[in-house]
This record gives C-alpha cells, structure tokens and sequence, in this order.
C-alpha cells in the first residue's frame, strides 16, 4: 500500500509541475521560462512535501500505539506479578510459625505502598488478623502470638496518612472485636475507625488525628489508658456502654457530630477543653 501510494504521490508531483508550469506558459507565452519551471517545480514538490508530514504523522502514531502496547503489557505483568505476591502472602498469615507471619504481613505491606490500589485491602486483612480470637497467656514463654499482633498494629498505624498530608486518601478501619494493646494511631487520618466491642489492654493512642467518617466503641472495654486528646472526630461518636476501668484523656478533642454516651461507665476521665458540636448526654465522669 505504501509503494504505491508512493508512486502516486511521485505521478501527483509530476503531473503538478507539468499542470502549473504549462498553465503559466499558456497564460504568458512571453514569461521567463525558467520561472514557469520553477513555479512548477515548487507546486510538484508541496504535493511531495505533503506526502512527507503524512507519512511522518503515520509513524509517530504507529510508535505511539507500540509504545501504548508495550505500556499495557508491562502494567499487565505488573499486576500479574502483585496479585501473585498478594496471594501467597494471604496464604502465610495462616502458617504455624509466627516469623512466617510476620514475613507475610510485611510482604503485604509493601504491596500497598507500591500500589496504593491495594492498601485498604491490605488494612482490611492486618485488622482482620487482630480480630481473631485472642487471649494473652502472660505465664507462657513461648508466647509470641502478641509480637505478631503488635506488628500488624504497626503496620495498620505506618499505612494511614500523616496529620499534615493535605487531601490525603482515606481509609477505613473494622476492629471490632479485636483485642488492642499499645495501639498508636496518633498524628494519622481515617475514614470511618469502628472499634466495636473491642478491647483495650495497658495503654491506647488516639490523640492527635483526625478522623474524617464516624467513631464507634460502643460495648468496648478498656483497662489501663486510653489516650484521644486532641483529636477531631468530623461525624458521629459512639461510646454507648462502653466501659472505661483505667484513665480516659479527651483533652481539647472535637466532636463534630452527634455523640453518644448511653450505659457507658468511666473511672476517670480528663476532658478538659472538649467541645461538642451537637450536644451530648455527658456522664457523670465527663462532667467533673
């Protein structure tokens, strides 16, 4: 096709310059030949010109659609290759041996810091782990399993966008029922965090975020401290019968949405500074 659309270009070009030059030759016989010719020339050599910027227009859009091939191919592995890893880095968090696991979280981990269209999935998994059944067993040495849930809290904490990050993604966090300790969220953004009948052993951090969806510990228990100073909850927060044995610190936190303190018990709670945007039923506790 290109031969002969080569050929007709060359025919084109002939024909223009013998069209134009002999127009000009009968419309002025006495003209300078010489010019006749040259205008003949220019006219056969725009048709050739012509031919040039379509076939370098072909080539480019040829090697853009390669190049747009190669670029899908390359995603396609890409893919391939992670959904790959996240596969059989699911299949770890099943094995006996808690090292394995801990591989296996990290693994996940890094999945979704280079594609970032698998981090909720990947946090959905680390807070899955933590809601499996757990029950510390201090008088056991062998006792590892609470180093294994620890690194998933890390993990989930590292995930989640810094307080300072402007339009950061947002993410969802389902720990209900899981079992927290040490827990630090501080200085991150959620979407929704459900921390539904929970439990919170020694010392919690939640101070210092910024959550943009709704808060739920309803029918937690918590020992020890539970640190959510300074924090700003934009939808609801739900503390219905939840049940506070340790310290509670609420300092300067924003509740932004309806709040909810139905049946909640509280040993000690520091709420200085704590403002509610609708206004809540506070506890005795909250009170003080």
């Amino acid at each position: 096709m290109r031969k002969s659309l080569l050929l007709s270009t060359i025919l084109a070009s002939i024909g223009a310059f013998l069209l134009v030059g002999g127009a000009l030759l009968l419309v002025d016989p006495g003209a300078p030949k010489h010019e006749a010719i040259k205008t003949g020339g220019l006219a056969g050599g725009a048709i050739v010109a012509l031919y040039a910027l379509w076939l370098n227009d072909r080539r480019r859009k040829v090697e853009e659609a390669r190049q747009e091939l190669e670029s899908q191919r390359i995603d396609h592995d890409r893919s391939r290759v992670a959904d790959e890893r996240f596969a059989r880095a699911v299949e770890l968090l099943g094995h006996e041996t808690a090292q394995v696991r801990v591989g296996a979280m990290h693994a996940l981990a890094g999945l979704a810091k280079s594609r970032t269209d698998y981090t909720q999935t990947v946090l959905d998994i680390l807070c899955a782990y933590l809601r499996q059944p757990y029950r510390k067993r201090q008088a056991d040495p062998e006792e590892i399993e609470l180093e294994v849930r620890l690194t998933s809290q890390r993990l989930i904490e590292d995930l989640l966008p810094r307080l300072e990050e402007k339009n950061p993604p947002l993410y969802d966090l389902n720990l209900t029922k899981a079992h927290l300790e040490f827990m630090d969220l501080s200085y991150r953004q959620v979407g929704d965090l459900y921390m539904r009948v929970a439990h919170f052993e020694d010392s919690n951090s939640f101070h210092h975020m910024k959550i943009h969806g709704h808060f739920y510990v309803t029918e937690a228990t918590m020992t020890g401290r539970f640190h959510m100073h300074h924090t700003e909850v934009v939808g609801r927060g739900w503390f219905s019968r939840f049940k506070a044995q340790g310290i509670a610190i609420f300092t300067e936190t924003k509740f932004g949405g309806e709040t909810k303190f139905l049946n909640s018990e509280w040993a000690e709670v520091k709420a200085d500074g704590c403002t509610f945007a609708v206004a809540a039923d506070l506890p005795e506790a909250w009170r003080n």
